[in-house]
């Protein structure tokens, strides 16, 4: 069962006669909306289309936390207004301009840019907009019920705080009582520099008008049935949305689902304050973006838009990515060529369900990636990037290319994905950008031996003569080596030989060892635009030579100096062991998910790791060598049977594999990314 139907399953056990079951998701206008939000977003619509395959009415209520104070100003804000808006911290965000005047607010800015990206997955929302619930006076009543009842949720919260151990009981009791006092769970905005940064001073007896002074000087009076203006706190204000809107299931990153997160907190007001059960909640884990590190924030200026990914990725395909990975499990989307193989996955599901070979497993994971209205067709991505830069991506060449490859593809099935693998190829591989060489490449050539160019003039021969069908092609492609070198060796020596010969077809051609699959590349593009690159029958022209002299640099380039260390002397072979004793130590891959610094510590980084089951925490000596940026999302191989050991008051639960010697330093084994969390290695 998905994980979404599970959660669903559960809400109709909890109130099975509800009539209609609401899953919420709430997201704070701070700035461009980031991808780790979507999760978000995507968990509950999940649930909600669960929920309704089970023939249930439910919906996706989504709060817009407008109302929100401003707590920092995004980069990407402050390249547009500089320190300008600074002044706007501490205001709500629906009272902030639209630093780019396009917009009402600033809030409005941000709200329409995500909402425009949601049609795209198709995803239904029913809007709240907080900052006109608040000042229509809708929650007038849970204000006064939250000011009259202070105490009671001072004690909740207070009781999920660190006490701390120097102090004595009596100091402990006398700074309970004194924040006991102080405490307010509402905020007021100043009328006069429309911040929150407001003290309440005085409070009626009946809770309904207070006194207050503000950090800019102004001071007033409060009446709270009368006046909007203020607030609540972000643990009662989340329990008293849950009751008003009678909320059954909410998600929530993993810092809101610790035991001292919000939803601890929030959980108990809501059942002591209100009265109401808290929802269901289900904590998420936060989501990579392979080559870049740190937690994905709108107000750092390190966020990373849906619109921005869907120039990468079909609407379906990152669905997918969410609707297959549990929420508690974290995963990358990737600039790098695993997007070519979350693309290749994601079709062979995709082929199963509508073939119908899938399981039920993989029916609801694809289930929740259709959008209506749209039909994918799952031409490969890996061809539209290996042929596409070939052709230049001229549409009519690359449908002649599909035809003559015998998979007729036409411009309107391949068009959805044709700029995605564009954009990808510029912008996140340009080095995978295949392009045939203008000239012969005679410094490849003149390195080959005797029988090396006999290989080329005879794969030149055959492909002048033409004539070939596309499997004749690739028959002679391995027979070439056979013929040259003769069939009297065994078939790992021939492999060896014939792969040399492909990547030496490759540099000629493509001045790569590597390329698309050759036999389809030499088939696909018009063999008059590169034969001649293969034909080395007449002397070097003065215009490859040309092309091939040196350029004498505008500028010298300062090249960063090369250090040069004596290695450590090799160490002679250790005791023999038997394979029972390897077989003790338990070696798997692990994910790094997060690296830090540690306080007492000049030599060692704190990781977090995946190892396939949950997390484990390890401390390394790597810190001279590796900074946490460079190691996030990467996967390494660990001995996870290592007894535990405490380094720097930290329980290191492992120790990773690293090559060490004079000449290169700490050197970490990495793993390849497409070997999963927890294998183990033999």
């Amino acid at each position: 069962m998905h994980w979404s139907e599970e959660i669903a399953q559960r809400i109709i056990d909890r109130n099975p006669e509800k009539e209609e079951y609401v899953c919420a998701a709430g997201i704070s206008p701070s700035g461009s909306v980031h991808i780790g939000n979507f999760r978000d977003v995507a968990t509950p619509w999940f649930v909600v289309k669960a929920l309704r395959k089970k023939g249930k009415k439910a919906r996706l209520l989504f709060s817009w936390d407008e109302y929100d104070r401003c707590r920092k100003i995004p980069a990407n804000v402050q390249a547009v207004v500089g320190d300008s808006y600074d002044k706007y911290i501490g205001c709500p965000y629906v009272d902030i301009p639209d630093p780019w005047g396009c917009h009402e607010n600033y809030a409005k800015h941000f709200e329409e840019e995500f909402l425009a990206q949601m049609e795209k997955f198709g995803i239904e929302l029913d809007c709240r907009y907080q900052a006109e619930l608040y000042r229509s006076g809708a929650y007038t009543q849970d204000i006064l019920e939250s000011l009259r009842k202070r105490g009671e949720i001072f004690e909740i919260l207070d009781s999920f705080k660190t006490k701390d151990p120097d102090k004595t009981p009596e100091q402990l009791k006398a700074e309970h009582d004194a924040e006991k006092e102080a405490y307010y769970p509402v905020s007021i905005f100043c009328p006069e520099c429309h911040t929150d940064f407001t003290t309440i001073t005085a409070l009626s007896e009946d809770c309904t008008e207070a006194d207050y002074v503000c950090r800019c000087g102004h001071k007033g009076h409060f009446n709270f049935i009368e006046n909007f203006n203020c607030k609540l706190g972000w643990k009662i204000d989340w329990p008293m949305r849950w009751r008003y809107e009678q909320v059954d299931f909410e998600p929530g990153g993993k810092d809101h689902a610790a035991p001292t997160g919000s939803y601890s907190n929030s959980k108990i007001v809501s059942k002591k304050i209100f009265g109401y059960e808290a929802p269901l909640f289900q904590g998420y884990e936060f989501i990579g973006i392979k080559g870049m590190t740190g937690k994905m924030s709108s107000s750092s200026g390190l966020n990373l838009t849906p619109e921005t990914l869907l120039k990468l990725y079909q609407p379906e395909v990152i669905l997918w990515l969410y609707s297959k990975t549990d929420p508690t499990k974290a995963f990358d989307f990737c600039f790098d060529d695993g997007i070519l193989r979350q693309y290749f996955e994601f079709d062979k599901m995709l082929t199963d369900v509508r073939e119908g070979k899938a399981s039920d497993v993989i029916a609801d994971v694809m289930f929740n990636c259709a959008i209506e209205g749209r039909e994918l067709e799952t031409v490969p991505m890996s061809l539209l990037v290996q042929l596409g830069s070939i052709v230049n991506f001229n549409i009519p060449m690359l449908e002649t290319v599909f035809e003559k490859i015998g998979t007729p593809y036409k411009a309107e099935q391949f068009a959805d994905r044709l700029d995605r693998a564009k954009f990808w190829l510029e912008q996140c591989a340009p080095d995978q950008v295949n392009r045939l060489r203008a000239t012969r490449n005679w410094e490849i050539y003149n390195t080959l031996s005797d029988d090396e160019k006999k290989e080329i003039a005879l794969l030149h021969d055959y492909i002048a003569k033409g004539g070939y069908t596309l499997d004749e092609l690739n028959t002679e492609l391995y027979a070439i080596p056979k013929t040259v070198f003769g069939t009297e060796m065994g078939d790992k020596e021939l492999k060896g030989i014939q792969g040399a010969f492909f990547r030496t077809v490759y540099k000629l051609l493509i001045d790569k060892e590597r390329g698309p699959r050759l036999y389809l590349f030499l088939y696909a593009i018009e063999s008059e635009k590169y034969v001649g690159l293969l034909d080395f029958s007449y002397a070097q022209t003065e215009e490859e030579k040309a092309a091939e002299a040196p350029v004498e640099a505008c500028c010298p380039v300062e090249e960063a100096p090369i250090v040069n260390r004596e290695p450590d002397p090799v160490e002679p072979i250790k005791e023999q062991v038997t394979i029972d004793d390897f077989a003790k130590l338990d070696f798997r891959v692990c994910k790094i998910l997060k690296a830090e610094g540690v306080r007492k510590s000049h030599s060692c980084l704190k990781l977090t790791l995946f190892d396939g089951i949950g997390e484990r925490v390890i401390m390394s000596s790597i810190k001279e060598e590796y900074s946490p940026e460079q190691l996030v999302g990467r996967k390494i191989i660990v001995i996870a049977n290592l007894k535990p050991n405490r380094i720097c008051n930290v329980n290191s639960n492992g120790m990773l594999l690293a090559a060490t010697n004079n000449a290169c330093g700490c050197q970490i084994i990495f793993v390849d990314d497409c070997v999963p969390e927890g294998t183990a290695i033999h």
